[in-house]
Parts: structure tokens; C-alpha cells; sequence
């Protein structure tokens, strides 16, 4: 349940009564999400969603997110979008903790994602990154590439409890990916967290992107790599190069891979599958029994990275020849 921060009635209704929408009919705290606290909110204007941004949230990178939001959805890109309050203010301050209001998107995410859904989503991405090009503010990659190894110093005393082995392999990868990493493919802005469940589709159309809470400026084709790991594997851990090949196509149809990107995909999927290794391990090995929050199995992405490291070519994805 992702509700860390209860909002009182009184103070709820005085915060949405300094909004245009009318009076507040109804509230209901949103169990999706692990970082914030959520809420639906009915007005007399229709529905909206309401965010309490807790710790692990800097404050000083709220102005970036909403922004980015605000700018997209004036691109054309669906997502969810600021609300300003009758004072021009999109961030707020409610219960003590900075908040905002968005729109509410409609749709709901796929749970098991079928190659349609996946040249969708990479036509979105795609389209969300040329969009982002002209974005003024900018924010660097806190889990970017100099941040994995003092994350991974945080808990690898205790890698090997998670699995076998685990230490030496997280070192050899690090080893790897630092000495090897692209320092000039295309940049911009990327969402970084581009999983099934921040990506919203009504019948087979997808209706929307939502949670920009990880978006910053990298690699455009490192936030590809993210969306291979996170949509085109299977449950039983194998890579589904239909998918794949159709996630790659639908990104194509609105911007294509440049040479250098095509190149370096298999590095970027191997470091992106090192990334959510070691974010879910360290949250493995420190998430009480007894947290709100589901722990995530790090192992899933033990298994990504090992299919990533056998891999040579990004034709092994699915991708296609140069148009």
C-alpha cells in the first residue's frame, strides 16, 4: 500500500478548494507505486491524482518532474499533467510534505505485454524523446553509470546471500562496464523507469506514459536497453525476440537508431539489467520483513544480465538492418 503519509479530511478539502475543480467529493488512498503517497481524488470537476512526495523523493528535483510532464503533454505526448493551483502554482506543500495534483489518465497497465503492446510502447518512448529535445531544465542520472559502484559498495558484504557467487559477478560487470562504456551516443531527456506498469492501454491503444520520478538526461538508447529488460522477457527468464523486434520497430517508426547506438545496445542492456539488479538487491537486503512495500527478486535481473553478456550483435534483439 503506497499511501506512507495520511492526509486529514479538513486539510484535504482546504488544499483542493485552492484549485479550480470545484468541492471535493471523494478521496481514496492508491495501493500502486512504492516511492510516494497516492491518492485519487473526485472533484466536482472529474477526477485527479494527487502525489505526496516522501523521502527518497529530492525535493529539489520536483521542478524538473513536473515540468517535464507539463512539457510533454504539450508536445502531444499523453501523460499526466500539473495542475496549477489559483495562484499559478504547481507544487505544493500538504500534511508536510511537498505535493502535487495531476490529471487523471485513463487505462490501466498490461500485466503480461504482447508484442502489440510492445511496438507501442517504443513508438511512445521514441516520440517522448524527440519531444523532450527542447526541454530548458535538466537533471543528471543519479542511478547512471558513476552511481553503480557506490551503490553496490552499500551492500556487498552481503551480495552472496542473495545468491552465489553474486559479489564476483556484480565486480567482473562493473569492472566491464566502466572500462567499456559509450561516452558520445545521443542524449537527451529519458524516462529511466519505463516498466509495464508506467505505461497505461485502453483495449490494445496505449492511452498514456505516467511516473517521471527517475526521468534525467542520458543515452537515448540506454532508456531503450531499460524497456528490453523490462518488456520482452518472459516469466520463465527467456528473452522473446518477437517482442523485441517489435518494441525496436515501433521505437524506429519515430525515430531511428543512429549506427553508434545500434552498436553499443547490448553494452546499454547489460548495464541497464546491472542497474535494477542492484537497486532491487540493496532494497532485498534492507526492506524489513514487515515494510509496505513488496521486495522485488534481484535474481530476475541476474538472469537478464547473464542473457545480455552472451549476446553480440543487436540483430539478437530483434533489431533490423539500417532503413
Amino acid at each position: 500500500m503506497a499511501v506512507y503519509t495520511e492526509v486529514p479530511d479538513d486539510e484535504l478539502a482546504k488544499f483542493i478548494a485552492s484549485y479550480d475543480l470545484g468541492a471535493l467529493l471523494s478521496y481514496k488512498g492508491i495501493a500502486e507505486g512504492v516511492e510516494n503517497t497516492n491518492y485519487l481524488v473526485h472533484t466536482e470537476k472529474g477526477p485527479f491524482f494527487l502525489t505526496l512526495y516522501e523521502k527518497r523523493v529530492a525535493p529539489r528535483d520536483l521542478p524538473f518532474f513536473l515540468g517535464l510532464m507539463e512539457h510533454l503533454a504539450r508536445a502531444g505526448l499523453t501523460c499526466p499533467t500539473p495542475v496549477h493551483d489559483a495562484q499559478g502554482r504547481m507544487l505544493r506543500t500538504l500534511a508536510g510534505r511537498p505535493a502535487a495534483l495531476v490529471t487523471f489518465l485513463e487505462g490501466v497497465w498490461i500485466r503480461r505485454p504482447q508484442a502489440r503492446h510492445c511496438w507501442a510502447l517504443g513508438q511512445a518512448m521514441a516520440r517522448m524523446h524527440l519531444a523532450g529535445r527542447d526541454f530548458e531544465l535538466s537533471r543528471a542520472n543519479a542511478l547512471g553509470l558513476s552511481g553503480w559502484r557506490p551503490l553496490y559498495a552499500r551492500f556487498c558484504a552481503r551480495a552472496d546471500e542473495i545468491a552465489p557467487g553474486l559479489a564476483a559477478t556484480i565486480e567482473q560487470e562493473l569492472d566491464h562496464l566502466e572500462a567499456n562504456w559509450p561516452a558520445s551516443l545521443p542524449q537527451g531527456i529519458i524516462h529511466a523507469d519505463l516498466f509495464p506498469d508506467n505505461a497505461f492501454f485502453l483495449g490494445d491503444q496505449l492511452s498514456g506514459l505516467i511516473d517521471f520520478y527517475f526521468a534525467c538526461n542520458d543515452a537515448l538508447a540506454y532508456d531503450v536497453a531499460i524497456a528490453l529488460n523490462a518488456w520482452c522477457f518472459e516469466s520463465d527468464h527467456a528473452f522473446n525476440m518477437t517482442k523485441g523486434q517489435a518494441l525496436l520497430k515501433g521505437y524506429q517508426s519515430a525515430r531511428a537508431l543512429e549506427p553508434s547506438e545500434r552498436e553499443a545496445l547490448p553494452l546499454l542492456a547489460r548495464g541497464a539489467a546491472l542497474r535494477f539488479l542492484l537497486t532491487r538487491a540493496y532494497d532485498w537486503l534492507h526492506t524489513n520483513a514487515d515494510a509496505l512495500v513488496s521486495r522485488k527478486d534481484p535474481q530476475e535481473y541476474l538472469r537478464r544480465l547473464k542473457f545480455h553478456r552472451s549476446i553480440r550483435s543487436a540483430t539478437e534483439y530483434g533489431l533490423e538492418g539500417a532503413p
